[in-house]
């Protein structure tokens, strides 16, 4: 799917790309690290290269040792968007 956005991704893939599973991004979305950049027909979530450049980040940093808590506060302090802008 393209739209104004770019290329859309569905979780599975956005997961792949980002090096991590559908599980974990699941989990990402829902203590509130992420949010899909659109949710489609059927409610399908989907994701542009923004989102999956920030699950990359939110991956990097929880391996450098940030726990997922204080990556979601950090964010949130940041900017009140979680749609990877």
């Amino acid at each position: 799917m393209v739209t104004k956005k770019g290329k859309l991704i569905q979780i599975g893939a956005a997961a792949k790309q980002a090096g991590i599973s559908r599980q974990s991004l699941q989990y990402y979305l829902m203590v509130g690290l992420l949010e899909p950049t659109e949710v489609g027909p059927g409610g399908r979530r989907l994701f542009d290269d923004a989102a999956v450049e920030r699950v990359k980040l939110i991956r990097k940093l929880n391996e450098s040792g940030y726990p997922l808590r204080a990556i979601r506060d950090l964010f949130l302090e940041g900017r009140g968007d979680l749609k990877g802008r």
